[in-house]
C-alpha cells in the first residue's frame, strides 16, 4: 500500500508545513489519505491533554482518522532532540513499535505519509537515528530543503545520506525560510540540476505557515501523474 517518508535537511524546516500540504492537495485529487509523526518532541496541555502542535496539524489536514497512539506512538513533552528528551522522560524510542503502528494503519487510506523528527539522521538513541527508522519503513522519501544559506550543502548531503542507505529519493520541495534570501531562484535552479528526484513546489515565505495555501502551490495534475508511479 503507498505511502511516503517525509524528511528534511533540518529541524525547522517546514517538514509538519509541507506534510500537511500533500494531505490537502491528495484530498483535493479525491484520496483518502492520513499522516503520522512517530516521535513528537514538545507538548502543551490543551484541556488536560498533552499535544504536539504538529500532530495536532496534521490531524487535522488528513480526511481519515486514526487513534493518536499509532499517529504519534512517542510524544515527548520537551522540544529537545528525541534522544536526550526520551532519555529525560526515561522512555526508550523503539523503531519494530513505530512499524507496527504504521502497519496498523494500512487499509485505513490510500495513502500514509510519516513525517520523520528533525533531519534524515537526527538520534534516535545511542545507536539509532531517523534514517534507521526510514530503512526500516522502507518507504520513498520527500526530502523538505529550508531555503536559506547554507541550504544547498544540506541538501545535497542529505541526498547522498538517502542514497546510502538504498532509499528512494521521490521529490523533494523548496520552502523559503528566508524572506531576503540572496540569488533565492539561482538556489532553487541549482537545486533542480543536481538533486536526482522532481521537485514537487516551491514555496515562498509563508509567515502564517498555512498548509492549505502551500497546498495551493503543488500542481494538481504532475502530482497525480507522480503518485501514479508508486502505485
Amino acid at each position: 500500500m503507498p505511502g511516503l517518508f517525509i524528511t528534511g535537511t533540518d529541524t525547522g524546516v517546514g517538514k509538519t508545513l509541507v506534510t500537511a500540504a500533500l494531505l490537502h492537495a491528495m484530498t483535493a485529487l479525491g484520496l483518502r489519505v492520513l499522516a503520522m509523526k512517530p516521535i513528537a518532541a514538545g507538548a502543551a496541555q490543551v484541556d488536560g491533554v498533552w499535544v504536539n502542535e504538529d500532530v495536532a496539524m496534521l490531524e487535522q489536514a488528513a480526511n481519515v482518522a486514526a487513534p493518536r497512539a499509532l499517529i504519534n506512538p512517542y510524544l515527548l513533552r520537551e522540544p529537545l532532540a528525541p534522544h536526550i528528551a526520551a532519555e529525560r522522560k526515561g522512555v526508550h524510542i523503539e523503531i519494530p513499535h513505530i512499524v507496527e503502528a504504521y502497519g496498523q494503519l494500512v487499509g485505513l487510506a490510500d495513502w500514509r505519509l510519516v513525517e520523520g523528527v528533525g533531519g534524515f539522521r537526527t538520534p534516535l538513541d545511542d545507536r539509532r537515528d531517523t534514517a534507521d527508522l526510514a530503512v526500516a519503513l522502507g518507504l520513498p522519501i520527500v526530502l523538505v530543503v529550508g531555503m536559506r544559506l547554507g541550504g544547498l550543502n544540506h541538501a545535497l548531503l542529505t541526498a547522498e545520506a538517502i542514497a546510502v542507505r538504498g532509499l528512494r529519493l521521490a521529490g523533494w520541495v523548496a520552502n523559503r525560510l528566508d524572506p531576503v534570501m540572496a540569488a533565492f531562484e539561482e538556489n532553487v535552479l541549482t537545486l533542480r540540476k543536481r538533486l536526482p528526484a522532481p521537485c514537487l513546489a516551491v514555496l515562498p515565505y509563508l509567515e502564517d505557515h498555512d498548509p492549505q495555501r502551500a497546498a495551493r502551490l503543488i500542481a494538481p495534475k504532475p502530482l497525480s501523474q507522480w503518485l501514479d508511479d508508486f502505485i
